[in-house]
């Protein structure tokens, strides 16, 4: 399932250390080529929220086949794409086909008890990480050697030969739910109404997901500029410093399982405003900005297992829908993070950027602190 949720989710991400060979292609400004990449975030949004739910209604390996083979078309059709708006509604077709690890996920804690659920959950996200981090490092590879084209075809066989090994080894499911479509998502907005941990794991995920998202998309053009000036193969490898984190989910999830998951979350905001600082002040130095790109990578796993481990407490029959409000609103966090940032980095350049996601991790802060005087330790 990790191996799985890796090479799926990686296929959100393979545009980002493509934007300049995209925007070179086209012959269109590189904040304009960046669009792919919130774009992509937001179809993954949309899928989650209209697809992710059925998870809970119909049987979920099915499920899983079917979206992983209209993945595989949409990454190449963004291969044989001639022009860059068609370029655009591809990009968004690929991440609504791309939520495939949305539903994996909710298959592992369901197959899991009590006890190991937090950590199982952990590997899953390892896996989920590590495929992040390896997209970038292999489409930036890639691309460079053989041209961004050649990453979407390689992506698309990917998803074909995914198809066969899954349909070989999971496991079939049971729904949980009996009804409409549309009582199933009303049910689904009954939890965000009466689930107070709900809305705060949520909304505390937004943000941090908008800083993330924000972050690896303004770092290609942070590297592709003065100072460094790299190309596509150099800024792919950066995805490689954040292995950490991979490494980190486990643990976490492990952690989250016990007295006091939410320390997990102040652990992990203070870790970003220390990745932060690092690079605001020292983003000149390679040394200490690979630090950065590790500490921030952990501080987000630390946020997101927490979190995601928290909600499958909430009610174990609907764990598909809870996972879709989750993980909806995160990546439209992830969405308008990326948008954001290509603002901030066009109007003020790599400080402004920095100066912008250091205050929306202190209302990540406060937020934590009001819900934290509202409801149990959980």
């Amino acid at each position: 399932m990790a191996f799985c949720t890796g090479l799926i989710v990686a296929n959100i991400y393979y545009c980002q250390p493509l934007v300049i060979l995209i925007a070179k292609e086209f012959n269109i400004p590189e904040h304009i080529a960046g669009r792919i990449t919130y774009l992509t975030q937001a179809g993954y949004a949309l899928g989650l929220f209209l697809l992710v739910p059925l998870g809970d209604m119909f049987e979920r390996k099915r499920q899983i086949l079917v979206i992983t083979g209209l993945a595989s078309f949409s990454l190449l059709l963004a291969a044989l794409a001639r022009n860059f708006l068609l370029l655009q509604a591809v990009s968004f077709l690929i991440g609504a086909c791309s939520i495939v690890p949305q539903l994996i996920l909710p298959m592992a804690a369901n197959l899991s008890d009590d006890r190991s659920r937090g950590q199982n959950i952990g590997v899953v996200m390892s896996g989920l990480l590590v495929g992040i981090l390896a997209s970038r490092a292999v489409s930036g590879s890639i691309g460079f050697w053989l041209g961004w084209r050649a990453v979407y075809y390689l992506a698309a066989a990917i998803c074909v030969s995914l198809i066969v090994l899954m349909a070989a080894r999971f496991p079939k499911s049971q729904p949980s739910f009996r009804g409409s479509y549309g009582s199933l998502m009303r049910s689904m907005f009954s939890y965000i109404r009466t689930e107070a941990m709900l809305r705060e794991a949520s909304l505390i995920n937004f943000l941090a997901f908008a800083i993330i998202s924000g972050f690896w998309t303004v770092m290609v053009l942070f590297l592709a500029n003065p100072p460094y000036s790299f190309q596509a193969l150099e800024i792919g490898l950066f995805g490689i410093a954040g292995a950490a984190g991979a490494l980190a989910a486990p643990l976490v999830g492990k952690l989250s399982g016990g007295r006091n998951p939410r320390r997990n979350l102040m652990i992990g905001f203070l870790l970003q405003l220390l990745s932060i600082a690092i690079f605001y002040f020292t983003g000149t130095n390679i040394y200490l900005f690979v630090t950065g790109i590790i500490l921030i990578d952990i501080a987000q796993q630390a946020i997101h297992v927490t979190n995601q481990t928290r909600i499958y407490t909430i009610a174990p029959e609907a764990r598909n829908r809870l996972n879709t409000v989750f993980m909806s609103v995160s990546f439209v966090g992830a969405s308008i993070g990326s948008a954001l940032g290509l603002w901030l980095w066009d109007q003020g350049g790599w400080a402004l950027f920095n100066t912008g996601i250091g205050a929306i991790t202190v209302i990540n802060i406060l937020i934590y602190q009001f819900y934290g005087k509202k409801q149990p330790v959980l």
